[in-house]
């Protein structure tokens, strides 16, 4: 392990993971370790109508032995923050099939360490390029975290996407794009509330049009298919 990575996750075994965050819902910032406000602070453009997912700075790279372990030890951690699956808004998707072998780094998710988790409905993800269009009622989650050089293990939004009926939102193609924020806090979903917070995620997944607007686990980092 590098000597960095190593003095991280020191300071945040000293610090009892300190980056654990409250599972009740509440008002932005409320609730979070300081880190996460300067994350939001860095939102693109309007924070109402952001360009882009905010970016975290100043992480660490790790290698996929280092971000399963970080992992394994937080997940329980990360699933309460969203609200352990118990909110109407926040999926179980710590029971649902896995499709990828270690965390990676995801620049489109801000820079941060994600998984890529399906419902038994979408299990043609797991298909990958050849999934072809997934049916109505699949439901994709993607957790994430990140290691700062500071010091700090952080955990960032659940990110999902539901396949609605046919007509919900051409332009989506039908897939309805929601998230989670790591103190329980519902951030908007398509369609519906705090809707221009997520609008971006449309034109983003618009450039995979022709494989039903989805994106794949890296090729190195695949759970074979079935």
């Amino acid at each position: 392990m590098s000597n960095s990575l190593s003095q991280a996750l020191g300071a945040a075994a000293a610090l009892s993971l300190f980056a654990v965050l409250v599972s009740g819902p509440g008002t932005a910032g409320e609730g979070l370790r300081p880190g996460w406000s300067a994350q939001l602070a860095q939102i693109s453009g309007d924070p109402e109508k952001p360009r882009r997912h905010f970016r975290v700075k100043n992480t660490l790279r790790l290698s996929n032995e280092e971000a399963s372990r970080i992992y394994r030890e937080m997940r329980d951690e990360i699933y309460r923050a969203y609200g352990g699956g118990t909110r109407e808004t926040t999926p179980p998707f710590r029971d649902w099939a896995l499709f990828n072998t270690a965390p990676y780094r995801s620049a489109t998710h801000g820079a941060r360490y994600v998984n890529n988790y399906a419902n038994e409905i979408a299990r043609d993800y797991g298909r990958y390029e050849a999934a072809g269009v997934l049916p109505v009622g699949s439901l994709l989650a993607k957790d994430s975290f990140s290691v700062t050089k500071e010091g700090g293990v952080d955990i960032g939004p659940l990110f999902v996407m539901e396949k609605m009926p046919a007509g919900f939102n051409r332009v989506s193609g039908d897939w309805r794009y929601s998230m989670i924020m790591p103190n329980g806090e519902f951030f908007g979903e398509t369609k519906g509330r705090g809707a221009q917070k997520v609008e971006y995620c449309i034109g983003c997944h618009l450039a995979k049009e022709d494989q039903d607007h989805l994106f794949f686990v890296p090729e190195n980092l695949r759970v074979p298919r079935p």
